[in-house]
């Protein structure tokens, strides 16, 4: 699957041709459903985080400005009652952080200005996903979390006791590179 692309803007969306993106990563052209309303000239260097679409027919890539919004995305279409083009024109509407907000505040009015979402999907919305979104937190990400998880099997598998590894790894933040989060595991075992 294409995850994320980054490269050169070849044809923008506009108000007149309100097309996909295409995008230019190295000599290929990939045709994106940009979540942004950001104005994007041609030559202009973006990057853009994908959901992909896999279907006999097509391939198709929705683009996303964050992962936090292409996950929404993919909430989004987990909803009963919404496809793709009705979650994007709802990132569209309200971008990712206040789209979460609205539907986290239980707010069915403004979930149902969305277009193409009528009363019955707009509360199907926020009964559906209130309370499944994360908003900004200080809590750890998954990949700290797996980073953290995959460093503590590695050391365990290596005969280091499990009390060993809690006491050398507390208070300590990782990196998100394998390798050089095992590295500094290590160091700090060393210390010990």
């Amino acid at each position: 699957m294409i995850g994320y692309l980054r490269g050169r803007v070849v044809v923008a969306p506009s108000l007149v041709r309100p097309s996909p993106l295409i995008l230019d990563v190295n000599g290929v052209g990939y045709e994106v459903s940009l979540a942004s309303t950001a104005t994007l000239v041609a030559g202009q260097e973006i990057e853009v985080f994908v959901h992909t679409v896999v279907r006999p027919d097509a391939l198709i890539l929705y683009g996303f400005d964050s992962l936090d919004d292409r996950h929404l995305f993919e909430t989004l279409l987990a909803t009963p009652g919404v496809g793709p083009s009705t979650a994007l024109a709802a990132l569209r509407t309200f971008g990712g952080e206040e789209l979460a907000q609205i539907i986290e505040s239980g707010d069915v009015k403004r979930v149902g200005l969305i277009p193409g979402v009528g009363p019955k999907t707009a509360s199907r919305i926020v009964l559906e996903l209130k309370g499944k979104l994360v908003l900004h937190s200080d809590e750890p990400t998954p990949s700290v979390e797996r980073v953290r998880s995959d460093i503590e099997d590695a050391l365990k598998s290596w005969g280091y006791s499990s009390a060993e590894v809690r006491d050398a790894l507390r208070d300590v933040t990782l990196p998100d590179d394998d390798s050089e989060a095992l590295k500094m595991a290590l160091t700090l075992l060393r210390r010990q």
